[in-house]
């Protein structure tokens, strides 16, 4: 009988160590659950970001495909300090006005553009695939930070990218965003669309105005990129892809207060910090005027 109850309270200790156990997991994965980082149902990989548990520091660890974020060696941004006087050519560019989607990535405000805007360089044409935003600027000018920065991303038909970083102070209105910024999706994965005319047939979105300081441009085609820094790096976000042909223009353009405050209301601190330059040329080319 002693050897019985023995069995019985053995069994009964081991059934509630049990029990207590499988409390124990479930509480911890109540409360982890509520730390765990994003993760994409489809695929199972952690959502990057710029938070400190998915944000650029990290990178790399949340995907084997974005090790580059981690071991490249030609990374962007960087800061553009101390260039190299050269003599550039001027980079021919034609961008149209055209219907738009405006989409909301959770990450930026991206414009998609159709088919027909391009830049040349080196020889090489690439198409305008899309236009998207950064708060604050992601790249520096001698260590100064800007309020904003747009990049305008172009492929050529090989797959090459070629990126023009547009740099954005606080200042003046900038009427040439108002179809955009009146058309900012406030939730991820939201998309609006932007057509390219009104009743009167006048256009509403001009890209060529976006790049000018002081909002005038010729009616000459194709318009040309004169001032500007070039070096070659990567895709400022996963996969930071390199080979990425960059043209930071020199020139920064204004928005208002209000204009900035509402893209920041949306989106916000989505900028990687500056990369080293790892031996890398940075030019520099001034050439007056540009048209």
């Amino acid at each position: 009988m002693d050897n019985y109850k023995k069995l019985i309270l053995g069994h009964g200790l081991h059934h509630i160590a049990n029990s207590l156990i499988s409390i124990m997991c479930v509480l911890m994965c109540l409360t982890g659950c509520g730390k765990a980082r994003s993760v994409t149902p489809a695929t199972g990989k952690v959502e990057w970001g710029y938070k400190a548990e998915n944000g650029p520091r990290v990178w790399a660890q949340l995907s084997p495909e974005y090790v580059l974020c981690a071991e490249g060696k030609h990374q962007s941004p960087i800061d553009l300090v101390n260039p190299i006087p050269a003599k550039l050519p001027l980079i021919p560019y034609d961008y149209r006005p055209t219907s738009m989607n405006v989409r909301n990535t959770g990450h930026t405000i991206e414009v998609a553009c159709p088919e027909g805007s391009w830049i040349e360089v080196d020889g090489t044409r690439y198409q305008l695939l899309q236009f998207h935003f950064h708060a604050p600027s992601e790249h520096t000018v001698a260590g100064k930070s800007f309020d904003m920065e747009a990049h305008f991303v172009h492929k050529s038909e090989d797959g090459m990218l070629a990126v023009v970083g547009l740099l954005i102070k606080q200042g003046r209105h900038k009427f040439v965003f108002d179809p955009i910024w009146s058309h900012l999706p406030a939730v991820p994965g939201e998309t609006q669309r932007i057509e390219n005319v009104t009743e009167d047939d006048s256009l509403i979105v001009d890209p060529r105005f976006m790049f000018s300081p002081n909002d005038q441009v010729e009616d000459v085609a194709p318009s040309r990129f004169g001032n500007y820094y070039r070096y070659d790096g990567s895709l400022t976000t996963p996969p930071c892809s390199e080979g990425v042909k960059w043209i930071v223009l020199t020139t920064p353009i204004e928005m208002s207060e209000a204009q900035i405050a509402a893209f920041k209301a949306i989106i916000h601190d989505n900028n990687r910090p500056v990369q080293p330059l790892n031996g890398r040329k940075l030019f520099v080319n001034f050439a007056g005027d540009e048209r």
